[in-house]
């Protein structure tokens, strides 16, 4: 979509500004009103489908210091696309905080999807970071590698050469044509 001769630049960015707003509203607003007891729930079953489709999981889990979960992160796109989600950030097993997620884009797009998007933190000071910092965004304040097991290679091995390696998955598994460059985390605050 491109301004025409009716349209000026500034209106046209106007527009698509407006559009993504309706489109993260939309998909935003069930997400939003989350309690902490619901948002434990969703990383719980999350977790469950985790362990189904990543086959060394448990071992990712247990060498982890942390693990960020963001469950049926919402993804809508009508030529301006974001994404939306909240999760929490998990040290031994129990949450210790929440977290939103959200990333923007544009670009020839239209449609929606929900994944699980889970970001394991394999050292004490990328952990540290990520949790003093006060808007964390993924390619700026770290990088985060996407880990696509395959090729006799173990998420294991794949995890292990990386301070911040991210799993990302929907109903069918691993999805492999991903990035988080440009996803801003930020600290929510839940009372249970």
């Amino acid at each position: 979509m491109k301004p025409g001769p009716f349209i000026s630049n500034r209106k046209f960015s106007i527009v698509l500004c407006l559009m993504l707003f309706a489109v993260l509203l939309f998909a935003g607003q069930s997400i939003a009103k989350m309690s902490a007891k619901e948002v434990d729930a969703s990383v719980d079953a999350a977790m469950e489908r985790f362990y189904k489709q990543v086959k060394d999981a448990k071992e990712v889990v247990r060498q982890a210091k942390g693990m960020l979960i963001l469950p049926n992160v919402k993804k809508g796109a009508l030529i301006v696309g974001g994404e939306y989600g909240q999760g929490a950030m998990r040290i031994g097993g129990k949450t210790v905080e929440y977290y939103s997620m959200f990333a923007g884009s544009v670009g020839l797009q239209i449609g929606g999807q929900a994944k699980d998007i889970i970001i394991a933190f394999n050292s004490d000071d990328a952990l540290k970071k990520f949790r003093e910092s006060k808007g964390w965004e993924a390619g700026v304040d770290g990088n985060v590698a996407l880990i696509k097991v395959g090729a006799g290679e173990s998420a294991m091995t794949a995890m292990s050469k990386q301070p911040i390696a991210a799993f990302v998955f929907d109903v069918k598994g691993l999805m492999a044509d991903m990035s988080l460059k440009g996803a801003k985390f930020n600290k929510l605050d839940k009372s249970k």
